[in-house]
């Protein structure tokens, strides 16, 4: 059979575009970040309706490893497209030219929160240490710990303290803080003098490495009081425990969404961080996560009974930590910390 030209274009037409189909079929993005509660709301706020939207597949994989990352981007052989990293290194791999820069021109730069982007990231979400309290160790109303000061003032407020046990922003400033430091004086960091503050309370000082972790010492009042992921003490509330919260000099940290260098799917990374950025995407997150949102118009989509208890709501007392300081200084300090732990 012989077929005239009209048909062999049908036919052509009809194959490229059956190609087009399956290429976009076949795109993917591999998207990183810590696991738990937080990637699922991640995953239902910004992976199942970008997929829905996009047709861009979105593979979960994870934890987020600095090692790895770094690893696959000097062997040449980066499997991930996304990750969820802390803001610290966000700064200092990109220093050290593991990250391709962002696309601006895809990604909404100007509604992004100027704390939380960078070249080579934009913010994931950002979150509040805060002083939380068991009320029943402590009291209520005016005898219930106003400040970062009563963590350490063991003769009015008898008991353990939770701390974060990791070299990274929030300890050594809030006992800068506690010792009369002014905010806008913390940088650069007066470490002989954190370190003296932390050994006046080394003894009573229960370290925690992760959220539950840090839950469990609350409820139960193991501990009396302490430093404590914002989100974390708000769960606490709502299963009825008796918790209560300072706002007073929280202290912001943030993740950044970073693309690694030499990523297989960087067109459809872009996209996936401008989706997880844009006012919906984050307003979403926040409202399955208790996570604040990066982006500035995402304040007025929070949900009611939310909103008080998330960091948006505190700027007024709010510290942003400073990520740059330690993305420069963290692993001296890290050494140090260390150190200082097994003494």
């Amino acid at each position: 059979m012989v077929l005239s030209k009209r048909a062999i274009a049908v036919l052509t037409a009809g194959v490229l575009s059956l190609s087009g189909a399956a290429a976009l079929a076949a795109e993917s993005v591999n998207f990183v970040s810590w696991g738990g509660s937080t990637q699922d709301a991640q995953k239902q706020a910004w992976a199942t309706p970008f997929s829905k939207s996009s047709g861009i597949t979105v593979v979960q994989d994870g934890p987020t490893d600095y090692g790895k990352l770094k690893a696959m981007v000097e062997s040449g052989n980066v499997q991930w497209d996304v990750v969820d990293v802390e803001a610290d290194f966000a700064l200092r791999a990109a220093s050290e030219g593991l990250l391709e820069p962002l696309d601006f021109n895809v990604i909404k730069k100007d509604r992004i929160d100027p704390r939380f982007v960078s070249e080579h990231g934009a913010g994931s979400f950002f979150f509040s240490f805060v002083l939380g309290y068991n009320e029943s160790k402590t009291g209520t109303g005016a005898k219930a710990p106003q400040d970062w000061a009563a963590l350490f003032d063991t003769k009015t407020y008898p008991g353990k303290r939770a701390l974060y046990k990791w070299p990274s922003p929030g300890v050594l400033e809030l006992a800068l803080l506690a010792d009369g430091v002014a905010a806008d004086k913390l940088y650069p960091l007066d470490l002989d003098r954190a370190f003296k503050k932390l050994d006046s309370i080394k003894k009573d000082i229960v370290w925690w490495g992760g959220g539950a972790q840090s839950q469990q010492l609350l409820a139960s009042g193991e501990v009396s009081m302490g430093q404590f992921w914002n989100g974390r003490v708000f769960a606490v509330q709502q299963d009825g425990a008796p918790v209560g919260v300072s706002w007073k000099q929280n202290l912001v940290m943030a993740d950044f969404l970073v693309v690694p260098k030499g990523a297989k799917n960087k067109d459809a990374a872009m996209k996936f961080i401008a989706n997880a950025t844009d006012a919906k995407g984050q307003a979403d997150f926040a409202n399955l996560s208790a996570y604040a949102p990066v982006n500035l118009d995402s304040v007025q989509r929070l949900d009611s009974t939310l909103a008080p208890n998330m960091p948006t709501a505190h700027a007024k007392d709010q510290i942003t930590l400073d990520f740059a300081y330690w993305a420069k200084n963290g692993p001296d300090i890290a050494t140090r910390w260390n150190e200082w732990l097994v003494k």
